[in-house]
């Protein structure tokens, strides 16, 4: 698949998501927020949830936890435009609540058809919703800063940004963490630094 036809089925997905009419969240969000970025990109970030910003702008990490983002991005050397980021659930919950298991239900087909247009070499996880999806029984304060395979995907941890923002510990941890990620990126031989997991693990997205 080339860009422009990934670009369009990133746009097909966008179009589903805002005429999507299951569960309730689309019933008290301003908009969908599917995602962006470059569909060629060798590293996809995945967060949980759009917030208050980006239920308002329909783009992620936007609010204060995007701009902490954007500082570890630069931290090693890429921007917005050298990756593609984007949350489990496309619509925000109310008062920012942690999503259901309904709701991650329901948008997890979506993630899947945007992991597989982009194929990705790494998927960051930001914060312990998105690990769990490829990573169910692990502990996001053990498994933060480590390189798991799961089936087809090198899977990277990192603690969610805001967590980072209210803990300084944590956000010295998330320092680390992007520099390891940076040093795997710049590894070709990425599958040698892999904690191996079961393929036919059934929760792998």
């Amino acid at each position: 698949m080339n860009t422009i036809e990934k670009k369009l089925e990133l746009d097909n997905i966008a179009l589903e998501l805002k005429n999507l009419k299951q569960g309730e969240l689309y019933k008290t969000a301003t908009q969908a927020v599917p995602g962006e970025g470059n569909p060629d990109t060798d590293i996809l970030f995945i967060g949980e949830a759009p917030g208050f910003s980006e239920d308002q702008l329909g783009r992620p990490f936007v609010g204060n936890s995007g701009k902490l983002l954007d500082k570890m991005l630069l931290s090693i050397s890429l921007s917005r435009e050298d990756i593609f980021i984007t949350n489990i659930i496309k619509h925000r919950p109310p008062d920012n609540r942690d999503p259901l298991p309904e709701e991650i239900k329901i948008y997890t087909p979506f993630l899947k058809r945007q992991i597989r247009i982009i194929q990705p070499k790494i998927i960051a996880t930001l914060g312990r919703f998105s690990m769990n999806l490829f990573l169910p029984e692990e502990k996001i304060s053990q498994a933060h800063g480590r390189l798991f395979q799961v089936g087809p995907y090198h899977i990277f941890p990192l603690y969610h940004p805001a967590a980072a923002l209210r803990a300084g510990s944590i956000l010295k941890e998330l320092e680390n963490d992007f520099q390891k990620l940076k040093a795997i990126l710049n590894d070709s031989n990425v599958s040698s630094k892999t904690t191996p997991k079961p393929e036919s693990d059934s929760s792998s997205v």
